[in-house]
């Protein structure tokens, strides 16, 4: 029995696939630290031409009927997640008149790539816009990091996808 446990704690250790969760900052504070003033939450329905278009966008299946938002003004914030390699990486932006303000990685499931999270990373994604609302193709490259190659295609396939819902919250709104 005593080989037994320690069989399977030898399993559970080596195994590439288990990622611990690190959560750097709880989807709730980011909303908290993202407004002034207590923000209106809202809801995107995701219709089946959204779905395609993320789909055409991203290369992405998004999962789920409905995306949470939260409001002020031109303001909006989007907590998103999509897989990296293996485990989901959840993530909060923030859009400005349909610019990016900031990027935060929220909660890390991966076992690599953890790099994501860093200022040095994320600041490259403040001032991301489409170049036109009918290309939607992004205004500036995303650089890399050697190693977290998966993790940085799904955070900037996560911007693609928060500023589509964003053009078409303005869009519906005016």
């Amino acid at each position: 029995m005593k080989t037994l446990r320690h069989f399977i704690v030898l399993i559970f250790l080596a195994s590439p696939s288990i990622a611990l969760e690190e959560v750097y900052l709880e989807p709730n504070q980011f909303i908290k630290n993202s407004f002034e003033t207590e923000p209106e939450i809202k809801t995107v329905w995701l219709k089946k031409e959204i779905k395609a278009d993320i789909k055409e966008l991203t290369g992405l299946d998004y999962p789920g009927l409905r995306i949470r938002y939260w409001e002020v003004g031109n303001k909006r914030a989007w907590i998103l997640e999509a897989i990296g390699k293996v485990k989901l990486i959840t993530t909060g932006f923030l859009i400005n008149d349909q610019s990016i303000e900031d990027m935060r990685v929220l909660i890390y499931r991966e076992t690599h790539g953890y790099e994501v999270q860093y200022p040095f990373f994320r600041n490259q994604f403040k001032g991301l816009r489409f170049e036109s609302q009918k290309s939607y193709k992004l205004n500036k490259k995303i650089d890399g990091i050697s190693g977290a190659t998966l993790s940085v295609n799904a955070l900037t396939k996560l911007s693609k996808i928060a500023l589509y819902l964003d053009t078409l919250v303005a869009q519906s709104e005016n």
